[in-house]
């Protein structure tokens, strides 16, 4: 997660080339075994700002709108993990 943390906002550096501080999103929630492997960076903006605007789409709330716009949150964590030489 630190390496993620430290890569900035995938959003942010994929559409706009910019790094940007994050937060780690857990895609399937903090509880689940395993669960801190399956998270995205993400800045404040396009994770719990809870805006849908001509900007950003922040995933909390708006997670079918945050997927129609930056595909899904699988789809962001294969291309982080890619850039970072991440393996499981």
């Amino acid at each position: 997660m630190s390496a993620m943390a430290e890569f900035g906002c995938v959003i942010c550096k994929k559409l706009y080339g910019v790094t940007s501080p994050a937060e780690i999103h857990h895609i399937e929630g903090k509880t689940k075994p395993d669960a801190h492997l399956l998270t995205i960076p993400l800045c404040y903006a396009h994770h719990r700002a809870g805006e849908d605007n001509e900007k950003f789409t922040s995933r909390h709330p708006s997670k079918s709108r945050f997927i129609a716009r930056y595909g899904t949150e699988y789809d962001l964590r294969e291309y982080i993990a890619d850039k970072i030489n991440w393996t499981e």
